[in-house]
This record gives C-alpha cells, structure tokens and sequence, in this order.
C-alpha cells in the first residue's frame, strides 16, 4: 500500500466488511477487534479484488514498510532528510539497516539505493509534466549534487534525457505501486 489511493480502498473495505479501524497508514492497518479466519478470507478476497494483497509473513510486511519510508520520503516530504538514507530508513523502521538492506536485496532482487533512485526518477517524471519547476530547481529539491548528475541518471534509467523526455508526446509514468 503506497499511496493514498490505496489507503481509501483499504478504508472502504474494511467499512462494508464491518471492521472497525484505529489507524489506515501506508503499508500497515490496525484494527480494533480481532479478525477470525472468514473475516480474514474476506478481507484478502477484497483486497485482491482491489489489486491489493493482505500481508502477514514478517518479512513481507518488512518489506513494503522499507518501501513506504522510500515512497513517502521522495514523493511526500516536504523536504528530503538531512541525514543519509540508511541512517534515515534505519531510524524510522527500528532496524540496522544492514539488515534492511540485506533482505531488501533478498526479496526484491535489487538494493535499497536501486529502489531510491528508481523513486527518485519516477518523482522526476511528475515534477517534469507539472512544468513548475526547471531542472536545476528539481536536481536541488531531490538532493543531487549537480543537474548533470541527475540528467546522467535520468538517462542510465529512462534511455532520454529529461530534455527528451518532456518533448515526448505519450510521456510514461510507472505507478508507484509498480516500482
């Protein structure tokens, strides 16, 4: 769950099945009674119906919640963190971030920085059709060190550079959910 359309989905659901909620956040849902096992199913039946999926293996769970730090600290914050990302990442999950880290890269077949960069070019991406802000002003927003920085990397992951990319006509955004 990894973005605030998916929040009012699970919302939704949870309210037509008649389960009372405390918290709907990115990744996670705490609800106030316990579920027996035909709430569960149905529960997992409509959020699959909804292109989402209930997660209770741990590792899993861990997972999505190291992708929602990722999601909502490039697309959300207002401002990215003053520290480096693993500290960052380390902090709010609890965890060393070797460890984060080593099971990302596990599960996901590709590293943590892998995962922020593809974040950080999607955020390009949409900064880039919104038309508000230049290139030098989105490099500066996302912290890279230099606009050819971010051009070398907007190219190594799209095949344009973001010259190209605003030029084209059917300009393709991933989902954040896909990424």
């Amino acid at each position: 769950m990894v973005s605030l359309r998916c929040k009012m989905v699970v919302k939704e659901e949870l309210k037509k099945l008649g389960l009372h909620f405390i918290v709907v956040d990115l990744g996670e849902v705490e609800i106030l009674q316990d579920l027996n096992d035909s709430q569960r199913d149905a529960l997992k039946i409509a959020l699959n119906n909804s292109g989402l999926e209930l997660m209770d293996d741990k590792r899993s769970i861990l997972i999505e919640k190291i992708k929602n730090v990722i999601v909502e600290m490039v697309h959300y914050a207002d401002e990215f963190p003053k520290i480096n990302y693993s500290d960052y990442i380390s902090e709010k999950l609890h965890y060393d971030y070797t460890y984060l880290s080593n099971l990302f890269s596990e599960v996901k077949g590709i590293t943590i920085q892998q995962y922020i960069i593809l974040q950080k070019i999607e955020r390009v991406k949409e900064l880039l059709l919104y038309e508000e802000l230049n290139l030098t002003e989105i490099s500066y927003l996302l912290q890279y060190s230099s606009v050819a920085h971010l051009s070398n990397q907007f190219k190594k992951i799209t095949g344009l550079t973001p010259s190209q990319f605003k030029l084209l006509k059917n300009r393709h955004r991933a989902p954040i959910e896909d990424i």
